[in-house]
């Protein structure tokens, strides 16, 4: 199992997104900011968003999918199956 996952500094501040096969180690380190980056830098630590997909391509190519789309649309994507931001790290 791959997954394509958002990561959010606070509601609707700066979005991460990232593709993993081991979803709750990869926000960890996100979290704890165990890889010096881009999650580090704007504080970027909350899972908002995940979808699963069963090839490592699928999630490749979801991911270049979520990049390319304007932020508005990101936000819908967010907003559909979590309204209000919550961080979904402990429900993994």
């Amino acid at each position: 199992m791959y997954y394509v996952y958002i990561l959010s500094s606070s509601r609707n501040g700066t979005l991460y997104i990232g593709v993993t096969n081991d979803l709750k180690r990869r926000v960890y380190e996100h979290r704890t900011d165990a890889v010096s980056g881009f999650s580090d830098k704007y504080g970027v630590h909350d899972l908002v968003y995940f979808e699963s997909t069963e090839s490592v391509e699928g999630a490749i190519l979801r991911e270049k999918q979520l990049k390319k789309w304007n932020r508005a649309w990101k936000i819908r994507l967010i907003e559909e199956t979590n309204p209000v931001w919550k961080d979904l790290f402990d429900e993994l």
